[in-house]
């Protein structure tokens, strides 16, 4: 159980350092892990509107990544950006924008092949908006587990099981994380300043595998 843990702590703050070092990314984070445990709550009760906030939340998260996070090379931790890219066990920036594209496409391709097998024939604009939410959910779902099954086979079970625990309670975790990052914000602090002197775990941490 130690290890696991250790693996754990290390994968959330390699994802800390590496990837969430701009207040308004933080920020958002914390709007989108919200919105993330509303989707939760949702998945019992009406999967398909769970499908439509979730991606809802993925798309808060994703336009920090892509629109304010630092792209070049690492002046904090001193790596490059197409290391952190490499290294990135979970979805890198080409993972996430092959799996934005075909969220983006599904709508398109459930117009034009309405029933996909799945759905009876929409009875109207709201029937039609719900089968794109269940189809998203399924998006969601999927690219989960596939990425799950990737790094099965390319790392092993362990490092997949502890990546996707990570994934799951990411919402939690980032509430507690970044609930002053607006306030730092607001302070005109655009950049995570306390991250060059932070550390989970000290050496421990420091050997796990990088995985984020």
């Amino acid at each position: 159980m130690s290890h696991l843990s250790d693996m754990l702590r290390s994968l959330r703050w390699d994802d800390y350092r590496y990837y969430h070092q701009s207040r308004i990314n933080q920020t958002l984070h914390l709007i989108s892990a919200f919105i993330f445990l509303g989707c939760y709550g949702l998945l019992f009760k009406d999967p398909a509107v769970a499908g439509l906030v979730g991606w809802l939340a993925m798309l808060t998260r994703q336009t920090g990544h892509f629109f304010f996070e630092p792209n070049g090379y690492d002046d904090v931790n001193k790596v490059s950006n197409e290391y952190k890219e490499a290294v990135k066990v979970g979805y890198n920036q080409t993972r996430k924008i092959v799996l934005l594209i075909i969220w983006a496409l599904a709508p398109f391709a459930l117009y034009v092949f309405p029933l996909f097998g799945m759905f009876d024939p929409p009875a109207g604009r709201l029937d039609f908006i719900r089968q794109v939410g269940t189809v998203w959910l399924v998006i969601g779902i999927g690219g989960g587990l596939f990425r799950m099954i990737q790094v099965f086979v390319t790392r092993d079970g362990q490092t997949a099981l502890v990546w996707v625990f990570k994934v799951l309670t990411d919402p939690l975790h980032n509430v507690a994380l970044y609930y002053k990052s607006p306030i730092a914000l607001l302070r005109g602090e655009l950049i995570d300043t306390s991250i060059a002197d932070a550390g989970w775990g000290g050496d421990e941490a420091e050997k796990a595998p990088h995985l984020t």
